[in-house]
């Protein structure tokens, strides 16, 4: 029996039904065929990108690094707690096969395999230790496992070509789990390298397919929901993502962002929080950007893009400065961020300032929980203030808050114009003020130029 996919246009892809345990046995024949007498390269440079997260986070957001319902990545690959959707697996690395019937399982090893010492440098020791030595067969097992996994997701719940899918057939089943694939692909702990992906991706696609970067941020735009121009502008990234999560952090710098010039004497002042900003008469509005890192200050007015806190925004933030802590090549921006957020926000009054200014859409219960998810977040990151992004915006908004003539002038503001009459009052006052002038004016006048 078949089942069908149905497509857009003159083509359909017919995919049988798969035999899970079938092809598992046939798998591990050819992985012990194809890699026998591997030998590692030990001259081979590290190049690790996938990481442990550092105890001092797990202490504040421990969950928020643990995938929930699918392991990706040797991390989890042996927790019984995530077998649950091991079968889906099989399913989708059969429905990839099938999709382009040139290819076999024999492809997919025979291209993943000269991958595998690399692939392995990319964790550390402790993640791999498990794992039999290279040549072996069962890393190799879960790179292509876990690689079809993800290209199958991408494909089957964002690809219009493949129309929509039956409520019966896996993965389609799960698609109400769509929310927990989102988080559990964007977590530090749960990836794998995405020049695999890559790999497989290069002989598994369609010849209109766009690149992979752009069906992955697609795919993420799903929860995400940013304009379709800016998933188009960072879909062909001019340098390889690490991983997903490097894909989606990467994305989120904004491409004119000017690089922070070096300065070994650079001094970055702190700011206080929104509370106190505002009794120096710096006020907050939403600015008009491709991302929410692109911060500006200028005539008093700090411009922050609007950001949506909702559960796949607090884990990627978190993995994103977990990463950007252990990854010391790349660029802080997220950490940055982070930093400059906690500085804003230290009670629920500020989130509530920023929530009535368009500037953070709150997706949790409550203010108060927003105001300790940003605290959190900010706590405990090191940076270097010399390639520190905000580090003008700091400096700036610093400057404002002690200039003295600012803050008499706020409170002048506040004290006299805080009330929705305070203009007409100040006009009648003024009008007041002129008709005095002119009758003294005339009085004097009179004075000195009687009539006769």
């Amino acid at each position: 029996m078949e089942s069908e996919f149905k497509q857009q246009g003159n083509h359909v892809v017919s995919i049988p039904e798969v035999n899970t345990e079938e092809l598992a046995r046939d798998m591990k024949e050819e992985i012990e065929r194809c890699t026998k007498g591997l030998e590692s390269n030990p001259g081979a440079m590290s190049s690790r990108c996938i990481y442990e997260v550092p105890l001092r986070f797990k202490d504040n957001n421990g969950s928020s690094y643990r995938p929930r319902i699918v392991s990706i990545g040797p991390k989890y690959y042996y927790d019984t707690d995530l077998k649950l959707y091991s079968d889906c697996k099989y399913q989708c690395l059969g429905f990839l096969l099938k999709r382009n019937r040139v290819k076999g399982l024999q492809d997919y090893l025979d291209r993943l395999r000269p991958c595998e010492t690399k692939a392995r440098e990319c964790y550390p020791e402790e993640m791999i230790q498990d794992f039999r030595p290279p040549g072996d067969g069962d890393f190799l097992e879960m790179m292509v496992l876990d690689a079809s996994f993800i290209l199958e997701l991408f494909y089957m719940f964002q690809d219009p070509r493949l129309g929509p899918l039956k409520a019966d057939e896996p993965p389609a089943s799960l698609k109400w789990r769509l929310p927990y694939f989102y988080v559990d692909l964007i977590l530090l702990q749960n990836q794998i390298p995405f020049f695999v992906l890559q790999e497989l991706f290069d002989i598994s696609k369609m010849p209109d397919d766009p690149s992979l970067s752009l069906l992955a941020l697609r795919f993420f735009n799903n929860v995400m929901s940013r304009p379709n121009e800016v998933i188009e502008l960072y879909g062909n990234p001019k340098n390889p993502p690490l991983h997903l999560l490097d894909l989606v952090r990467s994305s989120l710098i904004p491409c004119h962002q000017k690089p922070p010039q070096r300065d070994e004497n650079k001094q970055i002042q702190s700011i206080p929080c929104i509370s106190q900003l505002r009794r120096s008469g710096i006020r907050v509005r939403p600015g008009k950007a491709e991302s929410f890192l692109a911060v500006k200050f200028k005539r008093g007015v700090v411009e922050m893009p609007s950001i949506t806190i909702n559960d796949f925004m607090r884990y990627l933030l978190l993995n994103c400065v977990a990463f950007e802590q252990c990854h010391k090549s790349c660029p802080k921006h997220v950490t940055v961020y982070a930093t400059f957020l906690d500085c804003l926000v230290n009670t629920s009054s500020d989130v509530q300032y920023l929530r009535e200014h368009n500037v953070i859409d709150n997706h949790l219960a409550d203010d108060d929980k927003v105001a300790r998810f940003i605290n959190s977040l900010g706590k405990d990151v090191t940076f270097d203030i010399r390639d520190f992004y905000l580090s003008k915006l700091f400096n700036d908004v610093d400057k404002h808050y002690r200039n003295n003539f600012c803050v008499n002038w706020a409170s002048l503001r506040r004290r006299y114009c805080n009330t929705r009459w305070w203009f007409i009052s100040a006009c009648a006052a003024i009008l007041l003020l002129l008709l005095t002038f002119a009758q003294t004016f005339y009085t004097i006048i009179g004075y000195v130029h009687p009539k006769k």
